[in-house]
């Protein structure tokens, strides 16, 4: 595999920007999704290594994200972010089997050492 694909969705537009500005600087292919609606619809057309996902979204949340992907693309990360962190959230998202689970504003320097950590495994 010559790149890969990392998918972010988050409703706010200067987050997934932000995510794919420094990302694809290191070298990765990024697509954003401002919702998780057409975002899961991408996912059955392209395989993405990993998907990182605001946990609190209108229509479909990061969780329901998460369970989906889990289920349907069991060999794809999940990477969490949230300006709304509390335990019970990260307990949800780690329940779920969720990779990481940031607090916003994410720290883009931890954001790229945990993709590398979850792309070590692929």
């Amino acid at each position: 595999m010559d790149k890969y694909s990392i998918m972010v969705i988050d409703d706010e537009k200067i987050v997934g920007d932000m995510a794919k500005m420094s990302l694809e600087q290191e070298g990765y292919d990024v697509e954003t999704f401002l919702n998780a609606e057409p975002a899961l619809a991408r996912l059955k057309e392209k395989k993405f290594q990993v998907v990182v996902t605001d946990y609190k979204m209108k229509g479909i949340d990061g969780m329901e994200v998460l369970r989906i992907v889990k289920k349907e693309y069991p060999a794809t990360t999940v990477i969490m972010i949230t300006a709304f962190a509390n335990l019970d959230a990260a307990i949800e998202a780690l329940r779920g089997d969720v990779h990481d689970f940031f607090p916003k504003p994410v720290k883009i320097k931890e954001l790229k050492e945990s993709i590398r950590r979850a792309l070590d495994k692929v």
